[in-house]
């Protein structure tokens, strides 16, 4: 009997040391990314605190990003409409889905979302890890689902390996797509361009991009404001309107009829590689932008204030026309963009 009771003890002995070096062997070790906050921004975005960028879970999310098997098709992926010598959008019109289906609206560039409060044209979402699902499910985009989606990828070694480091184990669940697709995009921070530059007296402007930034902060920093070059708000400023009868800016969101037509003022960093501009891509440059504020843009009940106190237009001449588009161009942040 003591003899029996001495071989059970070393069996559980001996097991208890197997299992401990497993576990030894395979720790989870995914730390934190430093991610630095350049000087001026705003705060981060609340989601970010919940979320935060990790080795593992960028690396996870950008593959992610890439990986086409998200539509139905196999044919596209996040990264074929965000693209980076793009700020992460495009040059089209409207959003460009699997079999050449024309999407609502323009695609938005992705970047300085950690210190957003809203995503989307109409600011649908207030959460970037409840984003990624939008393109995967639209007809116009994706046209897929979640549950196909983690069918074609659940048995792949490679995705099941990044997993585990990212979340612990292999276990490829929606909330860990979504997580790790944000933690990828909360790292693309663009602050480097000649703008940056001049504040933080490391360059210094030309002369007519200086008459440029003056003009600017008269005419339209009111709403282009902060370092994020976008105050956040929604605002109808009478531009041409989508035909589209899906379309009806914030007020798809809100249903509110004072929302109609009104849409998330867009950032202006990088603006340069973002064309063509406006919600649907109603204009082809930053010029036929500024002709149209000139000219005056469609009388609406909710116009925004500022056009309709000052007669439905922004006044420019041709020369501080010139003069913007000169300092919007110091916006440009060639290392962000990968060129």
């Amino acid at each position: 009997m003591k003899n029996i009771v001495s071989i059970l003890a070393v069996i559980v002995l001996v097991t208890s040391c197997s299992n401990d070096d497993n576990y030894e062997s395979t720790p989870f070790n995914n730390p934190e990314l430093n991610i630095s906050i350049p000087e001026g921004f705003p705060l981060l975005n609340n989601s970010f605190y919940t979320n935060k960028p990790t080795t593992f879970g960028v690396e996870l999310g950008e593959k992610l990003f890439s990986e086409k098997r998200f539509s139905t098709n196999n044919t596209i992926s996040c990264s074929s409409c965000h693209i980076q010598a793009h700020a992460f959008g495009d040059n089209n019109a409207q959003a460009i889905g699997i079999e050449g289906r024309v999407g609502l609206r323009n695609t938005p560039p992705i970047q300085n979302l950690a210190f957003l409060n809203f995503y989307n044209w109409d600011g649908s979402k207030l959460q970037l890890e409840n984003q990624p699902l939008v393109p995967i499910i639209t007809h116009e985009e994706m046209d897929s689902s979640i549950l196909e989606v983690i069918s074609k990828i659940e048995n792949d070694a490679e995705y099941q390996d990044l997993f585990e480091k990212a979340f612990g184990d292999a276990d490829i669940t929606s909330e860990r797509i979504y997580k790790s697709i944000a933690q990828f995009e909360y790292t693309l921070i663009s602050a480097n361009s000649k703008y940056d530059r001049v504040k933080r007296n490391e360059d210094s402007y030309t002369q007519i991009e200086a008459e440029g930034a003056l003009i600017f902060e008269q005419k339209c920093a009111s709403c282009h404001s902060s370092e994020l070059f976008t105050d956040q708000s929604f605002r109808n400023i009478g531009f041409p309107l989508n035909t589209d009868t899906n379309e009806a800016g914030r007020a798809r969101v809100t249903g509110a009829i004072e929302d109609y037509m009104s849409f998330r003022v867009p950032t202006l960093r990088n603006i340069e590689h973002t064309a063509p501009y406006g919600s649907f891509g109603q204009f082809a440059t930053l010029r036929a932008v500024l002709d149209y504020f000139d000219n005056g843009v469609i009388e609406a009940d909710n116009l925004d204030p500022i056009l309709k106190d000052n007669n439905n237009r922004i006044p420019l001449t041709e020369v501080e026309k010139t003069s913007l588009i000169a300092f919007m161009k110091t916006l440009s942040d060639n290392e962000f963009l990968g060129l």
